[in-house]
Parts: C-alpha cells; sequence; structure tokens
C-alpha cells in the first residue's frame, strides 16, 4: 500500500512541466530526486523546523544589458501566469543559461507591438520552430521601407508601396533621409503628396528602435543585413520581397505585395528566427586612436558605439551581426596568425588567409564560398571556417550556440589582421585586442512567404541551384551483353 501511494506521488510530480522542475533545482539547489518527490522533502521541513535567517541583499552591480533583457519579468511561453514572482525570473534565467548549450532564450518581442503567439504545449526552453506564428498585441502602427541604393528600377514599385501604405492602411512609414532625396523622387509631382508624409531618417543620428512596428525590404539580401544593423537590440518583423540580384533571404515577390502584407497584418504569419552573434571586440584606447588618425572614417564609422574604461585602458565596441564575423590579413602578404578560444581554452591558432565565424543564416554566404556546409537557420549553431588554411587537415566545425569564442591575434603574428561585421564597419586588430562571440538573444524575425522549410529549400534551388544535375537515363528493356553471356 505504502508503494502504490509512492508511485501515485511519482506520477503526479512527473506531470509538472519542466519548467517546474528547473525553477525548484534552482531554488533549492537540490538533487532531482527531491524535486520528483517533494512529499520527502517536505517530511523533512516538519521534522526539523528552520529558524528564519536574515536576507542580506547584495549590492548593486553593473548588468550587461542582455542579461537585463533576459532577467525581465515577462511572461514565457507555456508558463502559467500565477507562477511569476520576483524572484523566478532570475531563477528561471540561470537554469536557462547554465544548463543548456542551445544558446539564450531568443525574445519573443519584435519591436513595440510583435510578438510570438505563445505555444501552451511548448515545454522546451526555446519553442518548436513550426509552432513560431507571428502575432500583434495592437495594429501595427509604424513601418520601416528598406530600398535598395543606386537603384532605379526599384523607384516604381518604393513609391506603389508607399502609397498603399499611406492611403489604403493609413500607416507612418519611415525611410532613410537619401532616398527621400533622391532627385528621381523629388522631382515626380504625382508622388508629391506622399513625399511628404514620409518620416526620414540618418543612420548613426536617429534611434528608431524603439517605434517601429514592421520592417518591409524592397531589394536584395542586402537590404535585410542593413535592416538588421539598425537594430542592435530588440528586432521588428522583417518582410522582403525579392527585387535584387539573389535574394536568398527575400522570399517574397512584389507582383502580390498587397495580398502579403495584408496577410501580415491579419497575423499568424510564419517566421524563422534567424540567430545572430553578439560581438564585443575589446581594444587598447591608443589602437583605436591609431586607427582613426590612419584610416579615414567613413558614413558608418570604423569604431561604432562602443564603451570605454578609462581604468583598464581598453574602449569596448559592441555590435550585432546576422551573417558572419570575418577576421582576415588584410593587405599584409603574410599569413594571418590568430590563436582561436572557446570559453576560455585555447582549441587552435588560425594559420592562413583567416576565418569566418557565422550564423546557419550566413553558412550560406561567404561561409558557403569557404567550403562550409549549409545549415537550416533554426539550427542553434555557431559554424567556424577557415579561409584558405595552410593545411591539409583544418576542415569547418560547428559549434553549439551557446558557447563563447574569443578571437586574438597569435603571440608569433607577423602582421595585423582586420576584422568586418556582415561586411561592414571594417576596423584593425592588433596586439592585445580580443574579439568576443557568441549567439544574441535579440535574432532576426524573418516573415516566411510559405513556412520555415520550404522557403529554405526554395532558395537552395533557386538562387544557389543546389544539387542541380542532368538525370540519369533509364537502363532500355533489351538485356545488356553481360545478360546473354549469363
Amino acid at each position: 500500500m505504502e508503494r502504490a501511494e509512492e508511485m501515485d506521488n511519482f506520477i503526479s510530480a512527473a506531470q509538472v512541466p519542466v519548467y517546474e522542475q528547473l525553477d525548484r533545482l534552482s531554488e533549492h539547489n537540490s538533487d532531482p530526486e527531491e524535486v520528483i518527490q517533494p512529499h520527502r522533502r517536505q517530511a523533512r521541513r516538519e521534522k526539523v523546523p528552520k529558524e528564519p535567517m536574515d536576507v542580506k541583499i547584495p549590492q548593486e552591480r553593473n548588468v550587461d544589458q542582455e542579461q537585463v533583457h533576459r532577467s525581465r519579468d515577462e511572461q514565457l511561453p507555456g508558463r502559467p501566469e500565477n507562477t511569476t514572482t520576483t524572484e523566478s525570473p532570475k531563477r528561471w534565467d540561470r537554469c536557462r543559461r547554465g544548463h543548456f548549450l542551445h544558446g539564450p532564450y531568443p525574445a519573443t518581442h519584435f519591436g513595440p507591438k510583435a510578438c510570438i503567439l505563445p505555444n501552451p504545449t511548448s515545454v522546451m526552453h526555446i519553442q518548436d520552430p513550426a509552432s513560431q506564428r507571428l502575432t500583434w498585441s495592437e495594429p501595427p502602427v509604424n513601418v520601416l521601407v528598406i530600398k535598395k541604393i543606386r537603384d532605379e528600377s526599384l523607384l516604381e514599385p518604393f513609391k506603389q508601396l508607399c502609397r498603399f501604405l499611406v492611403e489604403e492602411k493609413q500607416l507612418v512609414v519611415y525611410v532613410e533621409k537619401k532616398v527621400v532625396e533622391d532627385s528621381a523622387l523629388s522631382n515626380d509631382e504625382a508622388f508629391h503628396t506622399i513625399r511628404n508624409q514620409l518620416c526620414s531618417f540618418r543612420e548613426g543620428y536617429d534611434d528608431i528602435s524603439k517605434c517601429i512596428d514592421l520592417i518591409v525590404c524592397l531589394g536584395g539580401d542586402g537590404t535585410l543585413l542593413y535592416a538588421s544593423s539598425l537594430f542592435q537590440g530588440s528586432v521588428p518583423p522583417v518582410m522582403a520581397f525579392h527585387l535584387g540580384s539573389l535574394g536568398f533571404l527575400t522570399p517574397f515577390k512584389f507582383e502580390s505585395y498587397k495580398t502579403e502584407v495584408t496577410k501580415v497584418f491579419e497575423g499568424n504569419a510564419a517566421i524563422v528566427l534567424r540567430s545572430r552573434l553578439k560581438v564585443k571586440v575589446v581594444k587598447d584606447i591608443k589602437h583605436v586612436q591609431e586607427t582613426v588618425n590612419k584610416y579615414k572614417v567613413e558614413e558608418n564609422g570604423l569604431v561604432p558605439q562602443s564603451h570605454t574604461d578609462k581604468e583598464a585602458g581598453t574602449i569596448t565596441i559592441q555590435l550585432q551581426a546576422l551573417n558572419e564575423v570575418v577576421v582576415d590579413r588584410g593587405p599584409s602578404s603574410y599569413l594571418s596568425n590568430v590563436d582561436l578560444y572557446l570559453d576560455g581554452r585555447l582549441i587552435t591558432s588560425v594559420q592562413g588567409d583567416g576565418v569566418i565565424v557565422s550564423t546557419p543564416t550566413g553558412s550560406t554566404a561567404y561561409a558557403a564560398a569557404a567550403g562550409a556546409s549549409m545549415i537550416h537557420p533554426n539550427v542553434p549553431a555557431i559554424m567556424v571556417t577557415p579561409i584558405c588554411p595552410h593545411s591539409l587537415s583544418f576542415r569547418p566545425i560547428v559549434v553549439p550556440a551557446g558557447v563563447e569564442l574569443m578571437i586574438m591575434l597569435s603571440p608569433d603574428a607577423r602582421s595585423t589582421a582586420w576584422v568586418s561585421f556582415d561586411g561592414r564597419k571594417r576596423q584593425e586588430i592588433q596586439h592585445g585586442d580580443r574579439i568576443k562571440i557568441t549567439t544574441s538573444c535579440y535574432p532576426v524575425p524573418s516573415i516566411c512567404c510559405h513556412d520555415l522549410v520550404y522557403d529554405w529549400f526554395e532558395s537552395l534551388a533557386e538562387c544557389l541551384h543546389w544539387n542541380v544535375r542532368k538525370k540519369q537515363t533509364r537502363l532500355s528493356d533489351s538485356p545488356d551483353s553481360s545478360d546473354t553471356e549469363n
């Protein structure tokens, strides 16, 4: 009889969701047996009463902005509302980050009003990709339209889309200032009324990250990469129309833009969360000043927004990369010689033209040209691909998304190296500088035209002609010579 009651308690505890069991593990710092069988722990408490203890509140300390985001008291998919307390977000963050290698829990709110439709059946720390559907807490109001520059063929689609969003949908449209000031638009009298209603911004000067509800890209893959660079935190949903050269990341056809945009506004669209890399470049202040003096600072700057630690004499530059971080030898004729660390341990030295650290989205870009495998964007991973390594055995590798990679110049390096982020903000890396790379918790929610599997394989076939080969013919019905001999 006692054994039966114990089994009933075990079954009841096994039905507790996984996140509650993890919370109990973190809260009591106990073994799983105590979590699964809570009645035993309760019996021990009744036998040995404990005196109340004074709790000392730790002093405030500086916390990384991403940690603040993860510890924010927000509703997690599939988590009951009445289980949220002031301490549970910290416990859940510790379990979520410390017990898994899949990277941080991705942000599920994109901009002010968009989020993923919660899935009550999801008990994993990452939601099932097949159930990722876009929903709106409020109707979208502000739309950012990114147009490929220096392409006159996109002027007419751009004007059609803006007229549709402003006149028919009654939305506020944001565009770049250089697009509004284009002479082809300013000289068009029929578009004059719409042009006066557009809100313009300048990259690096105007912060629009907190007011945009939806991003619409007109162009190729570069427009989506540029849109990602404008949002270093939470990224609104991105709807990309194929009007460029390659279009691997742009699944929508512009011919049916009114129907497709209306469907997105109605919600319940399939989305794929394209993970990004959070990159921190720690440099000596003297090195930064030498770089600025030696090289011309252009419009997107050699040195982006950064944090300076005067006591340590360093400056930390933080960016988000959607495709890849590339470290190469730059203009030097010597081999680049950099050390690669994984979670603080030296794993290898890269001697060659450089190394690519890419996301699954970037696996079909520069990494594919360097011989890496192509990975679906929903696979939580980071790829490390050497560029022309001076070694016959250096093959590309895939590591869990939760690790932290660090790249430094080797002590024996004969020259400096150069680093770029999605092909932009290129800067020099000298001895003592460090590049820290890990998976960001701010992905790019890319809206799918069909679904996240079909769109990816269609892009492989249409854009990269994956596995295109002349079909093998069937054998003829007549027996060959070998058959007749037998």
